[in-house]
């Protein structure tokens, strides 16, 4: 997680030329079934590399309950290598299930899969590192179908199946991949274990790309060879799983099941930042009161980032890493986006930016930090004299249920008390209105009869597919917003 420093000037600077490391810690994962006369040479292959982007080098190896005498091979293997952890299962699970347990015991930078048989060559392995440290990718996909100087004719009906694959996985994701299921996918560690792995068997070949895509992650694909072997030589892969693999395309397209439960929410927020057309009336409701130099408090995934820029500088922050790591990848080629890690009821994380932005913009941010008129303080320091502060916070104290519980709400506004938090912090109040009276009934209905602590899927769905109707007749509705929208001026000296 990069943290920029406080000056704002160097920020402009180094946040447009600064490059991505050259050198990574690299975490190999090495799944094993049954491959007792190819697995040693395999694993030795990999712990002979060196290149310049290898800075150190661990080999995660899991023997999925091996019956062939693969287990012993590995024993000796580890033995011989302190860079090699060895894990076992104590039933077969399948390709998913032994990547996941890889890792979660990853410290690398970067993970890349490599299989134990020798259809894939190590030595390859640097061509996938090198977008990491000149293009600041989040992922590479070693492609055995991308022009190269030389490649091996292979197998048409195996190709065949396996563009198809690809073409269908691509026009779902919206990707434009050469080779879905390769077995060489190098991902940025920190990025991989924030992803829930939920498929035990191939198809996690599926799974990771969909997650990846709709984690807006940086995906690249670098040619690489391929020696593929026969199912008489013990290749695994078979035509159930290419069934499976289709199924699992339209599985995890209509899933978004993209963040590993922590401490920030994140695997609840994400289905709200997935509502396109809900974030784009926001952003549109929003966007009038947005100035050229704007400080964005609690950016998330940039849902509003997006909408806003290019502005003549534009400062993103949050506290979660999997957003501050999404939001530094997302700034490359943006010299006006910088990032910054801000807890806004910190006022240290606030020192360097007095007076640098003409607008502030927090939403739905404040009804979670301990002190707002700290909070909003802080936003103080920061906004020019004349500088305006855009608030949104959710609305209606009587509706406060468990779906607020689960997404840490201090607690739920009214109008008045928004306008009266802004009047005691110094400002002088330009407008407060309401956003999003349509959605009341429903967030009742399930933080307050259901009880529930997640948003269905079927309600966002509806969400999403009627938002063209909900926007233009959301002044109909007889009760306030679920949200209201402060917009607040800092009186000029």
């Amino acid at each position: 997680m990069t943290v920029v420093s406080p000056s704002l000037e160097t920020d402009t600077i180094q946040g447009s030329s600064a490059s991505p490391p050259t050198s990574f810690r690299l975490s190999v994962l090495i799944p094993v079934y049954n491959e007792r006369h190819l697995v040693e040479a395999s694993v030795r292959r990999v712990l002979a590399l060196e290149h310049e982007f290898i800075s150190s080098l661990e080999v995660i190896i899991v023997d999925d309950h091996s019956r062939d005498g693969s287990w012993d091979i590995l024993q000796k293997v580890a033995a011989s290598d302190a860079r090699v952890k060895l894990l076992r299962h104590q039933k077969n699970q399948g390709k998913g299930a032994a990547l996941r347990t890889a890792i979660a015991q990853a410290t690398g930078d970067i993970c890349i899969v490599h299989d134990a048989d020798l259809e894939y060559f190590p030595e390859d392995i640097p061509l996938l590192l090198a977008p990491f440290a000149k293009e600041g990718a989040d992922a590479v996909f070693g492609s055995r179908y991308l022009s190269a100087p030389y490649r091996r004719a292979l197998l048409y009906r195996h190709t065949l199946n396996n563009m198809a694959l690809t073409a269908l996985c691509n026009w779902f994701t919206d990707l434009y991949l050469t080779d879905v299921e390769t077995c060489y996918k190098a991902i940025n560690t920190t990025l991989l274990k924030s992803i829930p792995i939920r498929s035990n068997d191939f198809r996690f070949e599926v799974e990771i790309v969909f997650k990846l895509a709709k984690r807006r992650a940086r995906i690249f694909e670098a040619p690489i060879r391929y020696l593929p072997r026969s199912y008489q030589e013990g290749k695994k892969i078979k035509f159930r799983d290419g069934l499976l693999a289709i199924l699992a395309i339209f599985h995890f397209w209509l899933r978004d099941d993209l963040y590993a439960e922590d401490a920030y929410g994140s695997h609840i927020l994400t289905e709200m930042e997935n509502a396109n057309r809900f974030n784009t009336w926001m952003g549109d409701t929003l966007r009038p009161y947005i100035g050229d130099r704007v400080l964005e408090i609690g950016a998330g995934i940039g849902t509003l980032t997006n909408q806003f820029i290019p502005r003549e500088r534009y400062l993103a922050s949050d506290i979660n890493p999997h957003y501050l790591y999404y939001l530094n990848s997302y700034k490359l080629g943006k010299p006006y986006l910088q990032v910054k890690e801000i807890d806004a009821g910190n006022p240290v994380h606030f020192q360097g930016l007095e007076e640098r932005f003409d607008t502030a913009v927090m939403v739905n941010v404040l009804e979670h930090v301990p002190d707002e008129q700290a909070t909003l303080r802080n936003l103080w320091s920061a906004l020019e004299p004349g500088g305006r502060v855009v608030i949104l916070v959710p609305q209606h104290p009587a509706i406060y249920g468990t779906l607020d519980e689960a997404l840490d709400h201090r607690e739920r506004y009214t109008a008045t008390q928004l306008r009266e938090s802004l009047t005691k912090a110094g400002f002088q109040v330009e407008k407060v209105f309401d956003f999003n009276r349509f959605s009341v009934p429903g967030w009742w209905l399930n933080g307050k009869v259901l009880r529930k602590r997640t948003f269905s899927k079927i309600q966002l769905k509806i969400l999403e597919t009627l938002m063209p109707i909900f926007r233009r007749t959301d002044w109909l509705w007889p009760w306030g917003g679920l949200s209201v929208i402060g917009v607040a001026i800092k009186p000029p000296q």
